[in-house]
Parts: structure tokens; sequence; C-alpha cells
């Protein structure tokens, strides 16, 4: 199947991880995907180890409507992204939504900060763990769980199983549907 038609939101701020950010930007972009860039309104611009990348929009601008899915890189932008209402709550409302909600590594800060991983399965870099655990999360020490809706990974070294569990969730989506 293909994720034609289907438009992920990315999510960025500063001091993001590279691999985090990029591998899923083109693996779901070689899926079929629509990605746009979704950061905070303070900057269209955002730096992390002397590389930019510029948002599309701001999460202000980001309606739920227009997106099927949202990826939430790690590094320790999650730590700047939680401190953004508007980015807590578009994850929040895409989870409400039913719709994909995918985090890797540090993006658990996000998930607790949108609260939405109380009595949930879910994953993380180590270091998050007790973060996740804390707001209700049964955390599990796996390259990707997914429970319903959120799949979430542990490091840069899980993103071929991550990106593979996101696209195969988008596209059962898909299949339910038609």
């Amino acid at each position: 199947m293909s994720l034609d038609g289907k438009t992920v939101a990315l999510l960025v701020e500063d001091d993001y991880n590279l691999d985090e950010f990029i591998y899923p930007l083109h693996r779901l972009a070689e899926a079929g995907a629509t990605v746009k860039v979704v950061g905070p309104s303070r900057t269209e611009v955002f730096t992390s180890h002397d590389r930019q990348v510029r948002a599309d929009l701001p999460a202000s601008a980001a309606a739920v409507g227009d997106f099927d899915a949202v990826i939430i890189p790690g590094g320790y932008a999650p730590d700047k992204m939680r401190r953004d209402a508007d980015l807590v709550a578009f994850v929040r409302d895409m989870d409400a939504a039913g719709k994909p909600v995918a985090a890797i590594c540090h993006a658990g800060w996000m998930l607790v900060s949108a609260r939405i991983v109380a009595g949930r399965d879910a994953t993380c870099f180590y270091s998050v763990r007790d973060d996740l655990e804390a707001a209700g999360a049964r955390w599990h020490d796996e390259a990707v769980v997914v429970d319903r809706n959120l799949v979430t990974s542990r490091t840069p070294s899980d993103l071929p199983a991550f990106c593979a569990a996101v696209i195969e969730i988008m596209e059962r989506e898909r299949a339910s549907v038609a």
C-alpha cells in the first residue's frame, strides 16, 4: 500500500536529533506521504549541531483535520517543545482524534506533557523511563511499542522499526476506511 494523499506533521524545535528528524522525513515521503514540518511560532528556523531546518508552519496554524499522523523526533528538542502550549495541544488533539502519534527517544517528554500515556504501553530512551512511568505508562525495553494509535521507540538504532510501524498503522487505518 501507499501513503499517497496522507499528510504527516513532523515536529521540530532547536536541538532536535538529526537522525530522528531526517530518517522519518525521507521514509514517510518515500512511502508517498506529504510531510509538513511543524514548529513553535517563535521562529521559522530551528538549529541542531549547525544544521538548520525551516518549519512549514507554526503549531498555532496546524489543524488536526489537516494531518493523518504526527511524528516527534528526540534529542533535547522535546524538552523545548513541551514548553509550547500549541505543540502540546496539537499532540494531545491528534491522540484524541485517534490519529497516529509517534515518538522516539526523548520525545516521550512530549507525550507526558500532552497527558496521553496513562494506562498505555510505551518505550523511550532509558533516561526518560521514570517520567513515562510516573505519568502512568507501562514501559517496555523494545525497539518499537504500539498501543492503539501510539507508536514509540527508544533510540536512533530503532528508526527502521519505528518508521515501519508508523507506515503500517497508517496503511491499516487507510484499509479500514476503504
